[in-house]
């Protein structure tokens, strides 16, 4: 199963790449990177992402985008920073993400929030 190779577009640098793991039906999120640019695809299982982009300069500006990835359905899901991202575990296994990052994990580059919250407009979580 293919991630990523240095001369694709999705790649920004090498930083950090790290698994994560969400319990069936759980859902992690919302979460915002300033600086990070994430390429995850799912290896194991299966993950559903809602983004909501964040970034005034882009022309998809304040539209949600959903994608469920799993073994079946795998690709790559390539996130820049300024969009807010949440997740859910869809499989009744383990599901896990792989995400090869573009600089190493920084705390002081993310913001967070509730799932129900004042700035995105979506309620499928709650």
């Amino acid at each position: 199963m293919h991630a990523l190779k240095n001369h694709e577009t999705a790649y920004h640098g090498f930083g950090e790449v790290y698994f994560s793991t969400v319990e069936p039906g759980y859902v992690k999120g919302w979460k915002k990177h300033t600086k990070m640019l994430l390429n995850i695809i799912v290896p194991s299982g299966a993950i559903h992402f809602v983004l909501y982009d964040y970034r005034g300069d882009s022309p998809s500006f304040q539209t949600i985008q959903e994608v469920s990835l799993s073994t079946e359905n795998y690709q790559r899901l390539t996130v820049p920073p300024g969009v807010w991202m949440a997740f859910k575990g869809l499989g009744s296994g383990l599901n896990m993400l792989l995400n090869v990052a573009s600089i190493p994990h920084d705390p002081t580059e993310t913001e967070n929030l509730p799932l129900k919250n004042d700035i995105i407009p979506y309620a499928g979580f709650i």
